[in-house]
């Protein structure tokens, strides 16, 4: 064990031997008192400098950062039969396009319950249990900007009253079939249908009516995470 001074501050350094003869190193910081390791805010960085002093000259804008939203896909099953909740969107962009409930998160709150917000704004629906699809960041996502979006899915056993409000147009229970790499999506005259394609999930439209951004994508991860 070797011992080394530097100012208040001593560095204790343990070497020793492992398996197959090799050789570790263990370094810990000691304050005057024989104490292991410094609080954090107490370190000295490279620069000389802790960590309150650090955050004083540290300017937020110093990397690009994208807007986040959420997005949840609700996914009803009664029997053999599935319907998924969509929203038609009120507003630019995708004006007029089937889309899921979602939107932009508030400062102050987390990504989940950005979540919970936005699918009870736009369809009235609260308390349905969230899991994590995953997040969606290709670049042109949204014409808005960089937008990278977080996708919840819940699962319910027969559809939920759904009230379109806010930013939605319309709210509706889609029928969802799946066949191989087919999704088709009714609701009266309404028609959405694609093909897809894996590693990476790729959408190719087989109708005319398309979901807005790369929702089709996020449906499609959805749907591998419950088959």
């Amino acid at each position: 064990m070797l011992l080394l001074g530097l100012a208040n501050i001593h560095y204790c350094v343990t070497i020793s031997s492992g398996e197959c003869g090799l050789l570790f190193c263990c370094a810990h910081t000691l304050n005057k008192s024989g104490v292991d390791f410094l609080p954090y805010s107490e370190r000295i960085d490279k620069d000389g400098l802790t960590e309150a002093e650090f955050l004083k000259n540290y300017s937020s804008d110093k990397y690009p950062k994208p807007s986040l939203t959420a997005d949840v896909i609700i996914i009803a099953k009664a029997g053999d039969t599935r319907q998924v909740l969509l929203i038609k969107r009120g507003g630019h962009p995708y004006l007029g396009c089937w889309a899921f409930p979602g939107g932009f998160a508030n400062m102050g709150e987390s990504i989940e319950q950005t979540a919970e917000r936005e699918l009870l704004e736009e369809t009235g629906i609260n308390g349905v249990a969230l899991t994590p699809v995953g997040f969606f960041s290709k670049p042109g996502r949204d014409p808005r900007g960089w937008v990278v979006t977080r996708t919840f899915l819940a699962q319910t056993e027969s559809e939920l009253p759904a009230k379109a409000a806010d930013d939605a147009q319309d709210a509706r229970w889609f029928d969802l079939e799946q066949e191989e790499s087919r999704v088709k999506l009714t609701c009266g005259n309404e028609l959405i249908e694609f093909s897809y394609s894996d590693k990476p999930i790729t959408v190719t439209p087989l109708s005319e009516q398309r979901m807005a951004f790369d929702h089709a994508e996020m449906l499609v991860t959805a749907l591998k995470m419950i088959i």
